[in-house]
């Protein structure tokens, strides 16, 4: 049964309040099943896969601090813009990346959500001058999901 528009925009803030929380179990209780997400960093992930990667993000994170804003929705969809403010570890550089969230609704849970973000704004945080070089390219974008997917199996293999 769909939510009502109400019930849908209060999904989306407990989602980020989750994540500010580093609660992944609540974030992913709000996804079906059959979910597919996909952003420039993991690419397409489905089902437990997708689920995964918020445990990941949330057990590795350490200074993060997540914000939601311009929450909207209907009985089918919702968005937002949510704000990531972290260091990212590999290079201890500060990241503000800004995300346009879309989601869709299907038997009360989140069904698919897509987040977009300006990966070469981003490779130019996290990286400096190598990913202001080449964080525009196909072939960044392709190691970057390559090396987060290899986390990820990682991830979901010393957690089994």
């Amino acid at each position: 049964m769909p939510k009502t528009k109400e019930q849908n925009i209060q999904i989306i803030i407990a989602f980020y309040k989750a994540f500010q929380a580093k609660d992944a179990d609540t974030m992913v209780a709000f996804y079906h099943d059959e979910v597919v997400f996909e952003d420039p960093a993991f690419g397409l992930l489905k089902g437990e896969h997708a689920k995964n990667m918020w445990r990941m993000l949330c057990q590795n994170a350490e200074d993060l601090e997540v914000s939601a804003s311009q929450i909207d929705a209907n009985t089918q969809n919702g968005k937002c813009v949510w704000t990531a403010n972290y260091t990212f570890r590999q290079t201890n550089r500060k990241v503000k990346n800004i995300i346009k969230a879309n989601f869709e609704f299907k038997d009360g849970k989140i069904y698919r959500h897509a987040d977009e973000f300006d990966l070469h704004k981003w490779a130019t945080q996290a990286l400096g001058f190598k990913g202001w070089l080449i964080g525009r390219t196909r072939y960044f974008q392709n190691k970057l999901q390559q090396q987060s997917n290899r986390l990820l199996s990682k991830f979901e293999a010393n957690n089994d």
